[in-house]
């Protein structure tokens, strides 16, 4: 086999042919290649097209390395104008690299795999590029790949916002449920930045939106009740459950301050030592954890109320029929608001004023869980990354790891046979 055949299977490009190397210095190979076709294309559109002129000089991209031998192709790319993009002038096309960049498709490739799997640091050191390269080509990567009909069929969504640096610089994402991606991101948190998203699709896709999940958002509410006509906003029951937590946190730590001020430090310390036993479910406690939790329940009247009400609240929510679901939740609203606990009656006012947003969770079963988790792996991304100063940097890792972005980046494979390991 020749040289430059063995050379067109290793660079793994097809329409390619190679017509020469050299070897420029101990670490860099050139190899010149061209395309299988003879009449340039146009890089916009992919069709043939006439030249515009000649090139002055050789194009060189780099691919990936080969062991500590870095690789380039050479070639001298031709320049068209091309009829069907409006008369303009563009580079042509080529089959190993997007139109505008230095590098080939499998090195892109490549570099945003890693990126998604590990610091950027790491990328440079393992591919030999500089920082901000990599952040482009993740950009780059990340606009390419994106799906353009994602907006279409949107019938469930789910909105939350990411703190992503300190003294409030937020993101707001849009999840698709059905999906399981993200959608749509943007900086901000408040009721413009959603709005933003509900111009983006326009008011056919806004009215078959069906339902959206949010926390209890009171900006995310008055975006989606003025764009959204036929939407149920669900509230997220982790976040409605967590006011009643803090609500028995905060009977808990009144209870505690109470107590050393009557003289009984013994009780106010073993009161305080209970915060995470009073917020655990009954079936989670260890044996001692129930026992001392029963000794504080029977000598606290307010903490028994407080934990009693959290417990009726999580009750009324496992409920399947929305009949009943209502009743239980109306008994329970009623009850905190006669309790004489000041953190249960602000929480029920809270509570009454969203009723209809809490029980549609009864019918849809839908949590903003999904979304959360998202944000979760966005924190993951920050903290690699020890932090970002500007949202574009997230947004692209944001859209390259939970955009349903598929890479296929050349990774070494060995075929073993494990029966003769």
């Amino acid at each position: 086999m020749h040289v430059t055949s063995i050379l067109k299977k290793l660079l793994g490009v097809t329409h390619l042919y190679v017509r020469g190397v050299a070897m420029h210095r101990d670490d860099e190979l050139a190899v010149e290649v061209r395309p299988t076709w003879r009449k340039p294309r146009c890089a916009g559109c992919g069709r043939g097209a006439p030249q515009y002129d000649h090139p002055p000089s050789l194009g060189r991209w780099q691919d990936l390395n080969w062991g500590p031998v870095r690789i380039y192709l050479g070639y001298r790319c031709r320049r068209v104008t091309c009829a069907r993009c409006g008369g303009a002038v563009r580079n042509e096309l080529v089959p190993w690299a997007a139109a505008g960049t230095q590098f080939t498709h499998r090195m892109e490739e490549l570099t945003a795999f890693l990126a998604r799997q590990t610091d950027i640091t790491s990328v440079t050191r393992l591919l030999g590029i500089a920082w901000r390269t990599v952040g482009r080509i993740v950009r780059r990567v990340g606009e390419a790949r994106l799906a353009p009909d994602r907006y279409t069929g949107l019938t469930r969504i789910g909105v939350d916002e990411f703190s992503y640096r300190k003294r409030h610089h937020y993101l707001t994402v849009v999840l698709n449920h059905d999906t399981g991606k993200v959608v749509w991101a943007a900086q901000g948190k408040n009721s413009d930045a959603l709005c933003a998203f509900f111009d983006l699709i326009g008011p056919e896709q806004c009215a078959g939106i069906e339902t959206v999940t949010i926390d209890m958002s009171a900006a995310y509410q008055k975006a989606i009740t003025a764009r959204l006509p036929n939407a149920t906003i669900i509230y997220d029951r982790f976040h409605v459950q967590q006011l009643s937590t803090h609500a028995v946190d905060e009977v808990r730590r009144d209870q505690v301050r109470a107590l050393r001020t009557t003289g009984d430090p013994d009780a106010a310390k073993v009161t305080k030592g209970r915060r995470f036993a009073l917020l655990k479910n009954p079936w989670n406690l260890t044996a001692q954890e129930g026992q001392t939790l029963s000794a504080v329940l029977r000598n606290n009247g307010p903490i028994f109320r407080a934990y009693l009400l959290n417990q009726t609240l999580a009750g009324a929510l496992d409920y399947r029929q929305p009949t009943r679901a209502r009743r239980a939740l109306n008994e329970w609203l009623s009850w905190a608001c006669r309790s004489q606990l000041a953190p249960f009656v602000r929480v029920s006012r809270t509570i009454r004023a969203k009723k209809e947003g809490v029980l549609a969770y009864i019918h849809e079963r839908l949590t903003n869980g999904i979304v959360e988790g998202t944000n979760n792996r966005l924190r993951m991304i920050a903290r690699r990354a020890f932090g970002f100063h500007s949202p574009e940097a997230l947004l692209s890792m944001l859209y390259l790891s939970c955009g349903g972005i598929e890479l296929h980046p050349p990774l070494p494979h060995r075929h073993l046979d494990f029966r003769n390991v």
